[in-house]
């Protein structure tokens, strides 16, 4: 197996290449990909808007509608304030599609056999690392946003340092609340990476193995290719949500009012 692997000349790269120089700066096919996955994911959306605008339907508007209803529907089971519900609906929602939309461009069949320079011209964005992880960041970042909006400025320090001479188990919390703030999007960041240049991996190993049979068996691991890519972009979409929510929630205040309350007595709680 080793020898028909050399034999193939089969080479992975985990790192974009750089196609064309826009003065000093590369463009990569990865940002190439992520150029034409945003063109996708517009028109289809704009298109979608136009038609329920107009009051007219068809197979892909309600696909659309169906998809973009259910998404938001978990919105608010999470997050019970309307308000902030409704500002973070269109940051995940669009995290949602157009990773769902970058990720299903990975397992194209011949996505990688048009070249430039022996370099592939596109190759999909969400197998660059740089994309997961700005991604991530803008996540963070929106997540503070919001946070400092509903608790304030000095709320949301509050819940990474408190004085850890009046409240020590409250600051250990807050370090480990400080750290586990980025450890989490660095791990988001890195599943949805390594599920896409896994699942390009795969399909060109597959292609290796089979040969000819290829024709039958490739058709199969791209199915199941794109229903991980459904799996990662919700992914994605749910813990934004979900991090989020528990960004706004009064940490702190919980948990002094539940420790300055006096316990009932036997008769009260009758």
């Amino acid at each position: 197996m080793l020898n028909q692997f050399a034999s193939t000349g089969l080479h992975i790269e985990v790192k974009t290449s750089v196609l064309f120089h826009v003065g000093e700066f590369g463009v990569t096919n990865g940002m190439l990909t992520g150029i034409v996955g945003m063109i996708i994911f517009l028109a289809i959306f704009f298109y979608v808007g136009r038609k329920v605008k107009r009051g007219q339907s068809n197979r892909l508007v309600q696909i659309v509608q169906w998809a973009f209803e259910g998404m938001y529907g978990q919105i608010e089971q999470i997050i019970p304030d309307k308000k902030i519900a409704r500002g973070i609906a269109p940051l995940a929602l669009s995290i949602f599609f157009f990773v769902l939309i970058s990720y299903w461009m990975s397992v194209l069949p011949g996505l990688d056999s048009i070249k430039w320079n022996d370099a592939p011209v596109l190759r999909s964005v969400t197998a660059d690392l740089n994309f997961t992880f700005a991604l991530a960041i803008l996540s963070l970042i929106a997540t503070q946003w919001y946070a400092i909006r509903q608790l304030g400025h000095i709320g949301n320090l509050k819940r990474y340092f408190r004085n850890p001479i009046k409240d020590p188990i409250g600051a250990f919390e807050g370090v480990l609340e400080l750290i586990g703030e980025f450890s989490r999007y660095t791990a988001l960041s890195l599943r949805l990476f390594g599920n896409a240049f896994a699942g390009e991996v795969l399909l060109v190993v597959m292609v290796v193995l089979t040969s000819y049979g290829a024709l039958i068996t490739l058709p199969v691991f791209i199915a199941f290719e794109m229903f991980i890519g459904v799996i990662q972009a919700y992914i994605f979409f749910i813990l934004t949500v979900i991090f989020t929510y528990l960004a706004v929630q009064h940490h702190g205040d919980e948990h002094s009012d539940h420790s300055a309350s006096p316990v009932p007595s036997g008769d009260e709680q009758k």
